[in-house]
């Protein structure tokens, strides 16, 4: 399987809201061991894992190219997609796999979508929340996480992590079952307010 963390490239981006699927490659990759080798247009690391090769790609364009990297990526290997992206229709740490679908209006799922020809592939999206105004979209997912989320973010990239290994070794349906009905973290704390 080879899984696609979205986000945009470069140290002014790093730590922004956008960037949460490179994120999540980065921890998977750190807790399995994988090192990245970067080229012009990706970062990418493979290794076996449970008895097949995962392979580990970060787009290094923009996300409204990350199509174009996916493509050449997959026509020089061809394998299972699951793409991790965030979302700002959901709660911030929210997890929701899905087998397909549309971008909803996420500019990396929609190129993507354009790139490969076909809607039809995995993917993981964590929620960032939504913005004050929906005017405001573009620039509240080129800012960095509040405080009060950032204290959560390792939580959530963990469980994140732990969606994207349950989908390589036991399949993308029971990884929806598990991990598509779990609260958002501090959901349970909020409630009791």
């Amino acid at each position: 399987m080879t899984i696609f963390g979205l986000g945009n490239p470069g140290p002014r981006y790093a730590l922004t809201r956008h960037n949460i699927g490179f994120m999540v490659v980065d921890s998977l990759a750190a807790r399995l061991g994988f090192r990245f080798r970067t080229f012009a247009d990706r970062a990418v690391a493979r290794r076996q894992f449970s008895g097949d090769e995962l392979v580990l790609v970060k787009p290094l364009l923009f996300m409204n190219e990350s199509g174009t990297v996916a493509r050449k990526q997959l026509e020089r290997r061809p394998d299972a997609l699951l793409v991790v992206c965030d979302d700002m229709a959901l709660p911030f740490g929210r997890l929701r796999l899905r087998p397909a679908g549309s971008d909803g209006g996420h500019n990396g799922l929609g190129s993507m979508i354009a790139r490969l020809g076909r809607s039809d592939f995995s993917r993981l999206r964590i929620g960032i929340d939504a913005p004050a105004r929906s005017s405001d979209g573009v620039d509240y997912v080129l800012e960095r996480f509040p405080a009060e989320q950032e204290e959560l973010l390792p939580e959530v990239l963990e469980r994140a992590a732990d969606a994207c290994l349950a989908v390589v070794t036991q399949g993308l349906e029971r990884a929806m079952n598990r991990f598509n009905p779990m609260p958002a973290p501090g959901a349970e704390e909020k409630s009791d307010r």
